[in-house]
């Protein structure tokens, strides 16, 4: 079963936390190990000096990697983030920022994925994420 952005979008709306759908993520493409959700600029989420604040980014990213496992799994199905280490390389100002998630493996109890964060408009990164996921269901 392929998952399309529809059915990713009401992943997101049916089981995430108010404040996460708060950050306004949309889906903008799935496939059969990737997602990309766009986190859109706002000023509620910068930081002093302007810049993206990292708290956003990297929920956005632990957010987006269900997405992509939902999609590489043909729905969603219940499971928990085991560890995600981030790595900020340009601060991001004014853009809304495209969270590409592949999953690098994908098996019965454990999944992995690498993020990687990129304003709108821009060919580099602002970070990378690499997770990994505990499959619970």
């Amino acid at each position: 079963m392929t998952l399309t952005p529809a059915d990713a979008g009401k992943i997101l709306a049916d089981n995430f936390a108010p404040w996460v759908i708060a950050l306004g993520l949309t889906v903008a493409e799935t496939g059969e190990r990737h997602a990309v959700l766009r986190l859109p600029w706002s000023e509620a989420l910068a930081r002093d000096g302007g810049g993206l604040s990292g708290q956003a980014l990297m929920a956005a990213a632990d957010t987006a990697t269900v997405i992509a496992i939902s999609a590489a799994r043909g729905g969603y199905g219940p499971m928990t983030t085991v560890q995600q280490s981030t790595s900020f390389q340009r601060p991001v100002t004014g853009a809304d920022v495209l969270i590409d998630v592949r999953i690098t493996k994908l098996g019965k109890r454990m999944a992995f994925a690498d993020i990687t964060m990129t304003p709108e408009g821009s060919e580099e990164p602002a970070a990378k994420a690499a997770t990994v996921y505990a499959l619970l269901g």
